[in-house]
């Protein structure tokens, strides 16, 4: 069964310095973190900021050569996860034709959101990953082990989370290695 998710927030994970996205069930309390790149976080970030720029990103054309295809994104899915490697799908339509395509999540949820396309997790996924928040950890506080949250979206507008953008360097999100 699948269960919509939307995207709370981003954080930080400080053992290793990975940028973390955490979705959270809609109308729900299970969330699921997944850690992503420096790259992802920033094109998820700048979509959640509404930052527009004056050429496209790599999100921004894939989106515009799917448009111009004849298809549209119409779910993401986050299907599971193995050795610690996250899967997901893109459900395209084109043509009156679903197809699927195999992505990484955390450029899928960039499209997704670029696109305002609804984000689902598997629910087994969410039951083996995901992790309740506490209200402590809610309200900006973290427990030991988890990801500890960058400004929450909730207390930023858009041009507060701009500035808090514009401010960061590449090394704020971690050394990534592939």
């Amino acid at each position: 069964m699948l269960v919509e998710v939307r995207v709370q927030s981003l954080a930080l994970d400080r053992t290793n310095n990975t940028p973390v996205v955490i979705l959270q069930e809609v109308g729900g309390e299970r969330v699921l973190p997944i850690w992503i790149g420096p790259g992802e976080a920033s094109a998820i970030a700048m979509q959640l900021a509404d930052m527009e720029f004056s050429r496209p990103l790599t999100h921004d054309l894939l989106c515009s050569v799917l448009k111009s295809l004849g298809g549209s994104l119409r779910k993401v899915i986050i299907t599971k996860v193995e050795k610690s490697t996250y899967y997901a799908e893109l459900i395209v339509q084109r043509n009156g034709d679903l197809f699927s395509l195999d992505a990484r999540p955390s450029d899928s949820i960039a499209v997704a959101l670029r696109v305002d396309a609804r984000i689902y997790a598997d629910d087994e996924l969410l039951e083996a990953v995901s992790i309740e928040v506490s209200e402590e950890e809610a309200m900006g506080g973290s427990s030991e082990g988890r990801p500890e949250r960058l400004e929450p979206e909730q207390k930023m507008d858009p041009d507060q989370l701009k500035e808090y953008l514009k401010g960061l360097n590449p090394e704020d999100f971690g050394r990534f290695t592939p």
